[in-house]
């Protein structure tokens, strides 16, 4: 009987909460709760984490507008990287979508032909910098491969059709087409260049400002106050590159850092290319490094970022001095998400570089 009363007793309590609710405010409104369905946030995905940096900077105070997504947040390389399928449903209904446009992004065509959002907009960074970038290159002393120039028999066709090769990657840009052409393959690793960032971030600040007008002055300005954060980090470069006695990088790893390469004027040798999945070296290539670490004395071997440094190793036990560091550049492959949250930037890796190729450069 106690059981029943106290169950009695509930039930009139939550009926005179739900008379109070509703009865007595009327309208159901006595709250003053507001019940304004909330705008839509804007809906931006990047495939790397560079894009993804950029996208922050230019959010600026302005980031609870926008739901952000890196694809590639847990690590994974680029070019080894396999969309899920809530990956491509992102994709598909999406405002902005970033990404690379190179090899490793052949994945996209089809992702972006998926139904979704009619309006979204699409910056593919390659397209976007035209003629800036770079055809992919095997300089001096890198492990030879079957793609890249080399025909199926192994034969190396690189000298015999260089100046035609050149020729087409000319023509092939003073049209305005921005994809790969038969035959020859582009460095995708164009985020490695500050002034190719800045071009990246001013076409982010303009699509964003487009979606999201009631924004758009303070996505300007936030461009405009990273474009001389940019500026200013180039400049530093420069000097360092100016000042340096010799400006020779040679890198016992993979070498994904022609655009800055190119940017400063220094003279590279590495094991393999940007795109390489290979970490075994031969002993010619080995003994060629370790001759070039030698003729001018360089002071540092190279690596990217990574635990696997035991070419690098390799090529400093074969040196006659048999002293140099081992130092290591960050090209953002393979951002963590850990990383992120602590606090990695664009800018802030590309200021540690800095660091590192001065000295890799020094005496």
């Amino acid at each position: 009987m106690k059981r029943i009363f106290t169950i009695l007793i509930l039930l009139l309590t939550v009926l005179f909460g739900v008379f109070c609710l509703s009865g007595c405010g009327g309208s159901g409104k006595s709250t003053g709760a507001k019940t304004d369905t909330p705008k839509p946030k804007l809906k931006i995905v990047a495939t790397i984490f560079p894009e993804y940096s950029w996208v922050k900077e230019v959010l600026g105070k302005e980031e609870t507008v926008a739901e952000l997504t890196l694809l590639s947040k847990k690590g994974a390389d680029m070019h080894s990287y396999q969309p899920s399928a809530e990956d491509i449903l992102r994709i598909a209904s999406c405002d902005l979508f970033i990404y690379v446009g190179g090899e490793s992004d052949k994945w996209v065509d089809k992702a972006l032909k998926e139904g979704g959002n009619p309006k979204r907009k699409v910056i593919n960074l390659m397209k976007l910098l035209g003629n800036r970038v770079k055809a992919e290159e095997e300089v001096e002393g890198m492990e030879k491969h079957d793609h890249h120039g080399y025909d199926k028999d192994g034969h190396d066709n690189r000298n015999k059709d260089k100046h035609d090769e050149k020729h087409e990657h000319d023509k092939h840009h003073d049209k305005g087409e921005k994809h790969h052409h038969e035959g020859v393959e582009y460095d995708e690793h164009v985020w490695l260049s500050l002034k190719n960032a800045d071009i990246a971030c001013k076409a982010i600040s303009e699509n964003m400002s487009e979606l999201d007008a009631k924004n758009a002055e303070a996505y300007r300005a936030n461009y405009t106050a990273y474009s001389k954060k940019l500026a200013a980090l180039d400049k530093q470069y420069k000097e360092v590159v100016a000042k340096a006695p010799v400006k020779v990088v040679l890198f016992g790893d993979r070498f994904p850092f022609r655009y800055l390469a190119e940017d400063y004027g220094l003279k590279y040798y590495a094991a393999f290319n940007g795109c390489s999945a290979e970490t075994e070296a031969s002993f010619e290539t080995v003994v060629f490094l370790a001759k070039k670490v030698d003729e001018p004395k360089l002071p540092a071997v190279l690596t990217i970022e990574g635990k696997q440094h035991k070419l690098a190793r390799t090529i400093v036990e074969n040196t006659k001095e048999k002293n140099q560091k081992i130092l290591t550049l960050n090209s953002m492959q393979s951002v963590t998400e850990e990383e992120i949250k602590s606090g990695t930037t664009y800018l802030k890796v590309m200021e540690e570089n800095r660091k590192v190729l001065q000295e890799a450069l020094a005496k």
